[in-house]
């Protein structure tokens, strides 16, 4: 009778489990009730998408303590976030929260903001340079861009090392080491060399979950993947409650292909606009990418 007790309990207590994993609600969810939202409406919810785009930058009230800033109207200062957000990923800009809009706000995507300071990088990276030649005009887009004040690695530090927390599980350290070859090789300036030594290496990875030290916490399963800090800082942070693969795995994300973009930050690019650039702000599961023809001209126009 005790066993069967004992199997009856542990059935119970699965159940319980599968059945949060099937609730469990990703943290860019929210965004599903807002189909249509736009300026002058009131619509719960509306809070938790002026905490999203004030957290990726889009979004900043002069004053803290304006009740505006946390409460569920569809304000002006809100409008022009939306539309700043949607020409940053090639959406119609209408201030409303569309089909487009929404689907693209649920991707997972790094945590690092796209604008800093009040500088949109996505946009500020558009650097037009123009060429005449027999009365010809010649027009080049970059889309790449940079942190704030273009920080980076000084010419006498670009041999750099790199140590991994004991909290990176080891079936993901040769992915994240691949991913510091390519950009060795791509760069053919740097070169990155693993250490024993966590606490003396100049960039090191680390694997945690919500708060891990940084006042930068994690939301949980399917929000923000990682996040990595300018030149010369040197932290990677993956977060610990994501569902992590070696290449593409369906509801898994790449650890290689998340480490390609967080390095990137590492050496001191900000977000591209370009879809296919492994600086794009999201990515989706079961996906595996490598650097484009973005990410080589942004990493060469810095460090050039």
């Amino acid at each position: 009778m005790a066993s069967k007790a004992l199997v009856v309990a542990y059935l119970a207590a699965l159940l319980v489990t599968l059945q949060a994993l099937i609730t469990q609600v990703a943290p860019f969810d929210f965004v599903k009730q807002l189909k249509g939202c736009h300026k002058g409406d009131r619509v719960k919810g509306v809070g938790d998408l002026k905490k999203y785009l004030e957290h990726f930058g889009y979004l900043h009230y002069p004053n803290s303590s304006d009740s505006h800033s946390k409460d569920d109207d569809f304000d002006d200062l809100l409008e022009r976030a939306v539309k700043t957000y949607q020409a940053n990923f090639h959406l119609n800009p209408s201030g409303t929260l569309d089909d487009d809009m929404i689907s693209t706000m649920m991707r997972p995507r790094c945590g690092v903001p796209d604008i800093v300071n009040g500088s949109n990088w996505m946009q500020s990276g558009k650097l037009r340079r123009q060429h005449h030649h027999n009365s010809k005009s010649f027009h080049q887009v970059s889309h790449y861009s940079f942190f704030p004040g273009s920080p980076r690695w000084p010419r006498t530090k670009l041999n750099l090392t790199y140590g991994f927390h004991a909290s990176v599980p080891s079936e993901h350290r040769n992915s994240i080491a691949r991913a510091f070859g390519r950009w060795a090789a791509v760069t053919r300036r740097f070169s990155f060399s693993q250490t024993s030594s966590y606490e003396l290496a100049d960039l090191t990875v680390l694997f945690g979950s919500r708060a891990h030290g940084d006042n930068s916490p994690f939301d949980g399963r399917g929000g923000t993947l990682a996040h990595a800090y300018a030149p010369t800082d040197g932290r990677m942070h993956f977060d610990a409650d994501e569902l992590w693969s070696n290449g593409a795995a369906p509801r898994r994300y790449d650890v290689y292909t998340v480490a390609l973009h967080e390095i990137g930050h590492l050496l001191g690019l900000g977000h591209s606009d370009v879809q296919n650039a492994i600086m794009f702000p999201s990515i989706s599961s079961n996906t595996v990418k490598d650097m484009a023809g973005d990410d080589f001209n942004g990493i060469n126009a810095l460090y050039n």
